[in-house]
């Protein structure tokens, strides 16, 4: 009779719910008066572990102000202050971070096309190299027909043969990447009109089909690019790592953990997650501050 029960709980907690959820859940499996109680120990482990997980979630905010109806896109004349305003009450350690730094700004406009084929120069580039490489590719889209002002156009890119863009410094299988997705605009697939319509999860299906596109990359286009509100990268490390430092948490919260985590910044958790890349930023520069004045001090002792 024991092995049931804990199973069933178990497959409650797997699933991100609030801790009442999961205490209701186990208020129907206590057993009636005269029946054999099932063991307390496992439930209880696991329920702790959970209870500790929603308890970080929470912080010590009581109050859970009203969600905007509609969030308009970041770059909305007014709406970063709307945001501001809706996460520092729907979160009091955020607000403290918010209060630290200055507001992002999400102003910067290029054609989808064009910025995806500039996410894919990008992937796993230091930014410098990265800088240099995509300033190479323009040049080579423009002088073939692009479409001018720092704007690429599919048939530019598949004019380009894959010898030509290693010359500008792209890699092969990068070269792959622009031209499939420079494929799928040529032949109608995606088009700037449609990706600018399509809902986060029509975008996430068609754009993750283009070679070289994952989940990650389509996260990070929809912020900086399309500059939704509401978009949490939960894949991303450095996001993760400021949730971790944020709530105090003793590993890398998983996805699961994440939405639940995160959930009090809905609408705007595009901006909160903006924020975590601050925290993560702040948290290394006060370590390499820590380690240099720690190896001052180690000089001056030994001279």
């Amino acid at each position: 009779m024991d092995k049931p029960v804990t199973r069933s709980i178990a497959l409650s907690l797997n699933n991100p719910s609030s801790a009442s959820q999961i205490a209701g859940d186990a208020a129907q499996l206590r057993p009636s008066p005269g029946k054999l109680p099932f063991r307390p120990r496992k439930i209880r482990k696991i329920i702790t572990t959970k209870a500790a997980a929603v308890a970080a979630a929470k912080t010590t905010a009581s109050y859970s102000p009203p969600i905007p109806a509609v969030a308009k896109p970041l770059s909305t004349e007014g709406e970063i202050a709307v945001a501001l305003n809706h996460l520092r009450k729907s979160d009091p350690l955020l607000a403290s971070l918010i209060d630290r730094h200055a507001p992002p700004k999400f102003d910067t406009s290029k054609p989808p096309f064009t910025s995806l084929a500039r996410s894919i120069i990008f992937q796993q580039l230091a930014t410098n190299a990265a800088q240099s490489i995509y300033a190479r590719f323009l040049a080579l889209c423009v002088g073939g027909g692009g479409g001018g002002g720092g704007e690429i156009l599919p048939d530019a890119v598949l004019a380009l043969t894959a010898s030509q863009l290693r010359e500008a410094g792209v890699s092969g299988r990068k070269a792959g990447y622009l031209h499939d997705l420079a494929g799928k605009f040529r032949d109608g697939s995606l088009s700037d009109s449609a990706i600018l319509e399509m809902s986060e999860e029509a975008l996430l299906e068609r754009l993750t089909a283009v070679k070289g596109i994952g989940v990650w990359s389509v996260h990070m286009f929809m912020i900086f690019s399309m500059h939704k509100p509401d978009v949490l990268p939960v894949g991303d490390l450095g996001v993760r790592k400021g949730v971790q430092s944020l709530y105090g948490l003793k590993g890398l919260p998983e996805a699961a953990e994440m939405e639940m985590v995160c959930e009090k910044w809905r609408p705007y958790r595009s901006v909160g997650a903006w924020y975590m890349w601050r925290l993560v930023e702040a948290n290394a520069a006060a370590v390499k501050a820590a380690n240099k004045k720690v190896k001052k001090v180690t000089v001056v002792a030994v001279l």
